[in-house]
């Protein structure tokens, strides 16, 4: 696949079962940042202002382009885009080739499997209304 033109992996998945991918982890509602020597992908804790803490939810879900243009747009990201995906997103994972986790809610049949399996962001984030914009970097994750 070329790096400059749009995925069309998921053309084949209907809308339900697009959104049973997703497996509520809120990993791709934090702010992150690439790294511009290594290309690393550095992850912080600090949430989208629509983030819902206590669900991993977005709050304005259908709005939320319009809401907060940068969200990722995951039908629309290119090849290299997924990769700003974590590691353990069913997107991502899906566009790979690769299977799922015992952990994800379509395998466990549980919701809460991913808070279980210790995959989500309830409780570790914070929002970006509480963060100056300029002191996210503080905020990357190391583990």
């Amino acid at each position: 696949m070329s790096t400059s033109v749009q995925t069309t992996w998921h053309e084949h998945i209907n809308e339900a079962d697009w959104e049973a991918l997703c497996d509520g982890c809120g990993k791709c509602c934090m702010h992150k940042f690439e790294d511009e020597d290594t290309g690393e992908i550095l992850r912080t804790n600090v949430a989208c202002k629509l983030f819902e803490a206590s669900t991993c939810r977005c709050t304005q879900y259908k709005e939320r382009f319009s809401q907060v243009p940068e969200c990722l747009d995951i039908r629309k990201l290119t090849d290299i885009e997924m990769l700003w995906l974590p590691e353990t997103c069913a997107y991502r994972l899906t566009f790979e080739g690769k299977p799922l986790p015992q952990w994800h809610p379509l395998n466990s049949g549980d919701a809460r499997s991913v808070n279980k399996a210790g995959h989500s962001m309830s409780g570790l984030s914070i929002s970006e209304v509480d963060v100056p914009e300029d002191e996210i970097v503080d905020y990357i994750l190391t583990s």
